[in-house]
């Protein structure tokens, strides 16, 4: 119990406080207020991971679905029109057009989509909803794709003859 009691100052504060008297005569700054550094981001540890280390696993595997999905399409409309121009009938069209809808493959794709929808709330750290027990939107949307089907295809490119040569 020493109250009021003051000790003799040991080598160790002497040298502590002599550096710091040193580091205030030095600084510029010394009577000046301090400039404000606005930040407009709020530092978070994943923030901090994706700058040293790159893009997330998730990250990457969007990138490559959104690639693969629209080189899908591509490919679907120069089908859509060549056969367009081949077909005599509407009905010629509508019948070779569901065909190669349906003989598409969209594997690596659909591949990528369900990895995404396994993983995704587990590397982004998705927060879950505790009422409904499920994951919690993203962007007010549900984080899972729909994988490419033939069904996709036929709403994007319908088997209309009119609609395929009007574009």
């Amino acid at each position: 119990m020493r109250q009021g009691v003051v000790l003799p100052e040991t080598p160790r504060q002497r040298r502590d406080r002599e550096g710091l008297e040193e580091d205030m005569r030095s600084i510029d700054l010394r009577g000046k207020p301090l400039p404000i550094r606005p930040r407009l981001f709020r530092p978070s540890a994943d923030a901090y991971l994706v700058a040293t280390r790159g893009p997330l696993p998730y990250m990457l595997r969007l990138r490559e679905i959104e690639r693969a999905t629209e080189e899908h399409e591509v490919r679907l409309r120069a089908e859509w029109h060549a056969l367009a121009v081949e077909c005599q009938s509407e009905s010629e069209f509508e019948r070779r057009w569901v065909a190669t809808a349906k003989a598409a493959s969209f594997d690596e794709v659909n591949d990528l989509i369900d990895r995404h929808n396994r993983y995704y709330p587990a590397e982004s750290g998705l927060p879950m909803d505790p009422h409904t027990r499920t994951f919690a939107l993203v962007a007010g949307q549900d984080y899972r794709r729909r994988p490419l089907e033939a069904t996709w295809a036929l709403e994007l490119f319908p088997a209309d003859l009119a609609a395929a040569t009007a574009r």
